[in-house]
């Protein structure tokens, strides 16, 4: 059985096609490429899969950032919530853990206790606690983002709280002399710090770090003070669209 996941975020679309319960396929692409390139419009949104170099679908499931983006012609739609514990169950075969997803412009965090949700956060409201934060960060220091994700030492206290007035600050300690390294351990230990009040009531042993920032280093190092173990995991970024073909292999 061939199994398509979707996966719509709000900077880029995953898409994962499985068959008979294992992973053939992956492909990353823009939101904005895949509505104008992939894409046509009748009613609903009408995948052109023939585009996407797929074909022989049995089953198909969507998720994705906001509930208007996930009505796709002859897709089943579920929650990010759903999407995302399954692709943790798929990718680690644990059933106790807690999930954090850090996307471009929002933050989940999921606790999964013998298999079932039982607590969740969300945090869509402030763009300083996301990915987008460490990429206005990483532009402004004029490094990657693999750079600025190794530094996690000598870092000096950032005070803004917003990711807009963040620019101006960071650029005035780089005018007092404050060196690079020391400011991308700065920027990587403040986005570590707006996730400490989000992260406070989710206590547990196994943390999954999913979402674009799952590969920030200093981000990873920053965790392993508040949990056992930090579950690496192969694809991180995809964690949604694997979720969503492991849950409809399983039931639908």
């Amino acid at each position: 059985m061939r199994v398509l996941g979707i996966d719509l975020g709000s900077r880029e679309v995953k898409i994962v096609l499985m068959e008979d319960n294992k992973i053939i396929q992956k492909k990353k692409v823009s939101t904005m490429s895949f509505y104008r390139n992939y894409c046509n419009f009748n009613g609903k949104i009408i995948v052109d899969l023939e585009k996407l170099d797929i074909s022989h679908i049995d089953k198909a499931v969507s998720t994705g950032y906001g509930k208007n983006n996930t009505d796709l012609l002859l897709f089943s739609p579920i929650n990010e919530i759903k999407a995302h514990v399954y692709g943790g169950f798929y990718q680690t075969g644990l059933n106790d853990f807690i999930l954090l997803d850090i996307g471009g412009q929002d933050v989940k965090i999921v606790k999964v206790e013998k298999g079932i949700t039982t607590d969740l956060e969300l945090n869509e409201k402030c763009a300083a606690s996301c990915g987008r934060y460490l990429e206005n960060m990483a532009n402004v220091l004029e490094v990657s983002l693999g750079e600025m994700s190794k530094h996690y030492e000598n870092a000096i206290e950032l005070n803004s709280t917003c990711a807009v007035f963040s620019e101006s600050e960071l650029i005035g300690k780089i005018a007092e002399g404050v060196s690079i390294e020391s400011l991308c351990s700065s920027v990587n230990y403040s986005l570590y710090k707006r996730l400490l009040p989000l992260l406070s009531k989710f206590r547990g042993k196994k943390l999954i770090l999913t979402g674009g920032v799952a590969s920030n280093i200093a981000i990873k190092k920053y965790l392993s003070n508040n949990y056992d173990e930090i579950v690496s995991i192969q694809d991180p970024q995809f964690n949604g669209a694997i979720g969503c073909c492991y849950y409809g292999s399983k039931f639908l």
